[in-house]
């Protein structure tokens, strides 16, 4: 965010002009922001327009003339300056530092979800040093919450320590910044051996990566998975950073990527109490063409019906981002131990675990949670920080 001093070249007006359909600011640092009458009109911040408490606009677009045109624009003082809209007169003053800030022309939208903003990983980045923080100063650090949350908005997951282990203590995690996603599952559930499993998760079987519930719409977007206690041989966890996988198959065959990207499957869980279906992309991007998503789970994939001259050429498309997903070099492999808890995103970071031996126990339980009020928590906390 730019500083608002006047003195700042990037939010200093050296020169102003307009037509009447446009506002063009030449700023000291010699950058150029072309601004539209009906987006000034639009964005305009004065009280008449927006509520100053909590900043929502009072104005809807069907409110502005479709003749609106600028009829002057003047600087006020170092850091403001004022547009006069005709027809009607009407004159709204905007902050230098809110125009450069919101410049369409000089920023891009905001974005804090896409692999362009993560830090990608593989088994050698983190294998030696997850992220990892202390759960008593989570619970009771503004800043280590904060640098929690960050590692989950920045590598996908973190792994939180020291963990009480009692029962329902995952909930307590998920209150630090947001609720609980309650399923057919309950609000937390259990992930112990048990005898004719309605789920695979439920056995001592190893898994493959994967992300869960993608039978759902709309899909939990945060899981957590508290280590209540660890006593078996293997049963070690694997997790693959799903964008980075997705990166690797657009580089090693961008027909291959498109494929999973432009074509959406089927998936579905059914048991005696529930049938849930959806549908979607294996690898889902924005209109930027950014990484947004993976969905990805062989146990839960639903028949998959596309037209017949594009079946062998998906399949193809499937193997291959399969295939890179079980690279060894993509994989993080640890322990859970009892008292640690794994904070990830289910949107990007995969999950696996090797399979483990009937003697001894296993107990993690688990919960979903969305990212909407993980990632408000982060910028909230790191708003306080500036004090913004």
């Amino acid at each position: 965010m730019v500083t608002s001093i006047a003195s700042d070249p990037a939010t200093t007006i050296d020169s102003l002009s307009h037509t009447a359909d446009e506002l063009t600011i030449r700023w000291a640092d010699e950058q150029t922001s072309h601004l539209s009458a009906l987006w000034l009109r639009d964005h305009c911040q004065m009280p008449a327009s927006r509520n100053p408490n909590n900043g929502q606009r009072l104005l809807n677009i069907t409110d502005i003339p479709l003749t609106l045109s600028i009829a002057t624009a003047t600087r006020v003082g170092n850091d403001r300056l004022t547009v006069v809209f005709e027809p009607g007169g009407y004159a709204s003053t905007y902050d230098t530092c809110w125009i450069r800030g919101n410049c369409y022309t000089l920023n891009n939208a905001y974005d804090d979800r896409s692999a362009k903003h993560k830090r990608l990983w593989k088994k050698n980045d983190l294998a030696s040093d997850l992220p990892t923080v202390a759960y008593p100063q989570f619970a009771h650090d503004l800043d280590d919450e904060t640098r929690a949350l960050r590692y989950v908005a920045e590598y996908g997951f973190c792994v939180l320590t020291d963990v009480p282990c009692n029962s329902r203590q995952v909930l307590n995690i998920i209150a630090h910044f947001g609720h609980p996603r309650i399923t057919n599952y309950g609000d937390i559930f259990e992930v112990k051996t048990v005898v004719d499993p309605n789920n695979l998760a439920y056995s001592n079987l190893g898994l493959g990566c994967h992300t869960d519930n993608p039978y759902r719409n709309p899909i939990p977007t945060v899981q957590l998975l508290h280590c209540l206690s660890n006593s078996t041989h293997g049963g070690d966890s694997i997790l693959v950073d799903g964008f980075r996988a997705a990166t690797v198959l657009r580089e090693e065959s961008p027909t291959h990527f498109q494929l999973l990207v432009g074509n959406w499957v089927s998936f579905r869980f059914s048991d005696d109490t529930a049938d849930l279906r959806s549908r979607g992309p294996m690898i889902e991007v924005d209109d930027l063409s950014n990484i947004i998503a993976v969905r990805f789970n062989n146990r839960s994939i639903s028949s998959i019906q596309l037209p017949h001259e594009r079946m062998a050429a998906y399949y193809e498309a499937y193997r291959h981002f399969a295939e890179i997903l079980e690279r060894e070099d993509l994989k993080v492999t640890f322990k859970l131990e009892p008292g640690h808890l794994l904070l990830f995103d289910n949107t990007r970071v995969l999950h696996a675990r090797t399979a483990f031996s009937s003697d001894g126990k296993r107990h993690l339980q688990g919960a979903y949670a969305d990212l909407d009020s993980l990632y408000s928590r982060l910028l909230v906390l790191e708003r306080s920080k500036v004090g913004v």
